[in-house]
């Protein structure tokens, strides 16, 4: 696929992993394949742009290679199972564009892009588009993963499943009616841990090469019945560093880590919890979608660090946040769905909660739910590597 150039801002057989990926200490085994983009030609319709400069992130060497691979002159524009996206809902305001913004725009980080409402995938290298995928009409993406060998793993609400850099499908797990997936997490080179929503929900971990399921165990529900519950029910859920399974209940109101025998061994009560990582210093990172912050806290429950969107500049983030990443400097970046192009969609925070970056760039993404920065050190298949 052919790079796409962005103005600056003015702000079936499973692939071969790579050999030499070790296997994470907290992976070992215990006790499901074809989506869906904008045309060539609209592609080049819509991010045609003047060449840009080499962007201030550079892909780390753990991920490098695999960015390599979806930036390959051979990977088509638009892939076999891909199906054209509605046309946006959402708008660049010229208000909005003319500000500047801290930062260096798309240029900032390499990272994969995802957002509830815009259904393509969008991997951005130096400042450029350089990979897309795309799976037409419905709800929703939610979670998304750059694996070492190149491809990428994803939930898309009514499945989840995980293609090639040229944008075959080799793993794919369909929700029965009525269930819904909104997190994926890969654990090593060939199993995958997700949450499905459902009545009841169920944590699982299967091996993607065999179809085995290793782990699959029922979670707590607001309720038993009640079909209009399962929607926001998950939209987060991790293995930590640990092997323990931090999971955020988005409705219940709480964040619970269980070891591998499902043992409660913390919980910390917050309003809506849509995102919670474990940090490597032992800290919990969470987003409060309902009240608008991000909050780490430590392992007393004592609050450490916290923002508020309404400490931002006016403006800056409209319509709430949903996850974030913490950045190995100890910056953190706040995913936003921008209200439709009234707001930015990212915006890097440093522990003094100063604006070191901002993204507004409505032309060539949409909102931004969640992402994968690729210039943080890390392999994406050991659990507890990238803070996100």
């Amino acid at each position: 696929m052919e790079a796409v150039e962005v103005p600056p801002s003015v702000s079936g057989k499973r692939q071969p992993h790579d050999p030499k990926m070790k296997t994470h200490p907290s992976l070992q085994p215990r006790v499901a394949r074809t989506p869906q983009f904008l045309v060539a030609a609209v592609i080049a319709a819509v991010f045609a742009g003047p060449p840009l400069v080499a962007s201030m992130g550079t892909a780390d060497p753990d991920i490098a290679p695999a960015l390599a691979k979806l930036e390959a002159p051979s990977v088509p524009a638009m892939g076999p199972g891909e199906t054209p996206v509605d046309p946006p809902t959402w708008h660049a305001y010229p208000a909005m564009e003319s500000r500047v913004y801290p930062g260096e725009g798309l240029r900032q980080h390499p990272m994969v892009y995802i957002g509830e409402g815009c259904n393509t995938i969008f991997v951005v290298d130096q400042g450029k588009i350089v990979w897309t995928y795309a799976t037409g009409k419905g709800w929703e993406y939610d979670d998304v993963w750059l694996l070492s060998n190149g491809n990428v793993l994803f939930t898309r609400m009514s499945y989840v499943a995980e293609v090639t850099p040229d944008k075959q499908v080799v793993w794919r797990h369909d929700c029965p009616k009525g269930h819904e997936v909104h997190t994926v997490q890969p654990l090593g080179p060939d199993r995958v841990l997700y949450v499905e929503n459902g009545l009841p929900p169920r944590l699982r971990v299967v091996n993607t090469r065999t179809g085995a399921t290793e782990v699959d165990h029922e979670l707590e529900a607001k309720s038993a019945t009640d079909a209009g519950t399962v929607h926001a029910q998950f939209r987060r859920a991790r293995m930590t560093s640990a092997g323990t399974y931090l999971i955020p209940y988005l409705e219940l109101g709480k964040v619970v880590e269980y070891d591998q025998a499902f043992r409660q061994v913390w919980s910390y009560a917050i309003a809506s919890p849509w995102a919670a990582v474990r940090l490597r210093n032992g800290n919990t990172l969470i987003t409060d979608e309902r009240d608008a912050l991000t909050r780490e806290v430590n392992p007393q429950g004592q609050t450490v660090w916290e923002i508020k969107l309404s400490e931002l500049p006016p403006h800056l983030i409209e319509g709430g946040s949903q996850s974030c990443a913490r950045l190995h400097n100890g910056d953190t970046v706040l995913c936003s769905r921008g209200a439709g192009g009234q707001g930015c969609q990212l915006v890097e925070v440093n522990p003094r909660k100063e604006v070191v970056w901002a993204l507004y760039d409505w032309r060539h993404l949409g909102p931004a739910s969640g992402i994968q920065l690729l210039d943080e050190p890390g392999i994406p298949e050991h659990p507890g590597d990238l803070e996100r």
